[in-house]
């Protein structure tokens, strides 16, 4: 009998979930796991104002609903402000999910130019050390978010090499149809964040492995 995988995504905004592994919660959702979508950060003030953070709230709930997120969770944190927030605090809120949900595979921005990502993935790695319900962790690994992890420093910081591509060629229509939800969010092309650019990606990294369309990741620890 297949066992129900659980599968959670961390993501420091509304949108990197859908940007990083649009295609791959589909695919998880298709195949029967239950998916947990946790989002870290937002347009919030002071930099921003209220409406503004409660429209990409209500873009994020329909993306999640084309995409068949199972559950979410948004913790609030003012966007470029989660520094300020003392790091125990943070990692604590971090691993309650972790716990709580016990997921075997957890999903995390690779740790690029915003320091929202960097402070997210370096969280999410004291979250998910294999002691506890974490040791049940078979894989955690980062996503690639397109005009964040493509503007690091060749040589001087990590570049993001995928050693793991997941085939999305049945479900890149979904990840573009719920990436045009986020309608504050998604930029004309030639835009970083266009769609033209996001299904460019997909094809590209698919093609990387011998398939039309894929999201790339970069596995930190897997254990089977």
């Amino acid at each position: 009998m297949n066992v129900k995988k659980r599968v959670l995504i961390v993501a420091p905004h509304p949108d990197d979930e859908t940007l990083g592994a649009g295609g791959s919660i589909a695919k998880f959702n298709n195949l029967g796991y239950e998916v947990f979508v946790l989002i870290i950060s937002g347009h919030l003030p002071p930099l921003y104002s209220r409406q503004q953070y409660d429209q990409t709230i209500e873009e994020a709930y329909e993306a999640f609903s084309i995409l068949g997120v199972n559950e979410s969770q948004f913790l609030e944190i003012p966007a470029t402000m989660i520094g300020d927030m003392p790091i125990n605090q943070f990692n604590g809120k971090i691993s309650e999910i972790v716990n709580n949900f016990r997921p075997n595979i957890v999903l995390c921005p690779y740790p690029d130019r915003h320091i929202d990502h960097r402070l997210v993935f370096d969280s999410v790695m004291v979250a998910t050390r294999p002691v506890g319900v974490a040791k049940k962790i078979e894989i955690v690994a980062t996503y690639e978010t397109l005009s964040e992890t493509h503007w690091n420093a060749p040589h001087i910081e990590p570049n993001f090499t995928p050693n793991w591509v997941i085939d999305i060629s049945d479900h890149i229509d979904l990840k573009l149809k719920a990436l045009k939800c986020y309608k504050s969010q998604i930029s004309e092309f030639p835009g970083p964040r266009s769609i033209e650019a996001v299904e460019s990606l997909a094809k590209f990294r698919g093609t990387q492995a011998g398939f039309a369309y894929g999201e790339g990741f970069h596995i930190v620890r897997m254990v089977g």
